[in-house]
């Protein structure tokens, strides 16, 4: 079992998303760019379509292999909604309509306390006001020995590497610059923490680069 972030998209200058979150920005104001090597993919239109089309080359191989083994997700409480503060009601359920991508139990990191929401397809959200590392212990459990996928945001990311919980970080680097935003790097020293670059691998919008733990980290 492993923890790992794939296909996480960020800019030439760091920017994993952009500023100004909102209904009509779920990645901020101008992070859906970060995201326009997915968008044409296979996974993506059959994920969200439910079609046949969709790209076939290197990026959607890289898209499909992200998925692989995957026994749960962890997310911070940007990748659930824009809802701040104390839950309203429970009617919002994520971004994806019905059907979420998951189909696995997925643990939503939050401060404030809401039942188990049960989706179709095989996802259910569990709401963790303990923090980071009981989300981490959670998941572990519903995994079943499989890997442990770790969706976001920025700061949920940060906050798993800054604690050298990641043992395999999939970065898939697009040629743009946001100029601001949520900052990956913000924070961080990757050499320091025990990381080093493994692999690069170039797509058709975007090189993916996969760092991994050091033998030595």
């Amino acid at each position: 079992m492993t923890v790992k972030v794939l296909c996480f998209g960020i800019s030439l200058d760091g920017y994993s998303a952009g500023p100004r979150q909102d209904l009509e920005n779920p990645l901020g104001v101008g992070g859906a760019a970060l995201m326009e090597w997915f968008f044409p993919t296979q996974v993506f239109q059959q994920m969200h379509g439910g079609g046949h089309g969709g790209e076939t080359g290197m990026d959607n191989r890289m898209a499909e292999r992200s998925f692989d083994n995957i026994g749960a997700w962890i997310l911070g409480r940007n990748m659930f909604g824009p809802v701040r503060g104390p839950w309203p009601d429970e009617n919002w359920k994520g971004w994806w309509g019905d059907v979420p991508p998951y189909r696995v139990p997925t643990f939503v990191l939050t401060h404030h306390a809401r039942p188990m929401l049960r989706m179709q397809g095989g996802t259910d959200f569990h709401f963790v006001t303990e923090g980071a590392m009981s989300a981490l212990e959670q998941a572990r459990a519903a995994a079943g020995g499989r890997d442990i996928r770790i969706g976001g945001g920025t700061a949920t990311v940060r906050q798993f590497l800054q604690a050298g919980l990641v043992d395999e970080l999939h970065l898939a680097v697009r040629p743009v610059l946001l100029g601001e935003g949520e900052n990956l790097w913000q924070g961080l020293d990757m050499r320091a923490l025990g990381y080093e670059v493994a692999e690069v691998i170039q797509g058709e919008r975007a090189t993916h680069v996969m760092v991994r733990k050091s033998k030595q980290g």
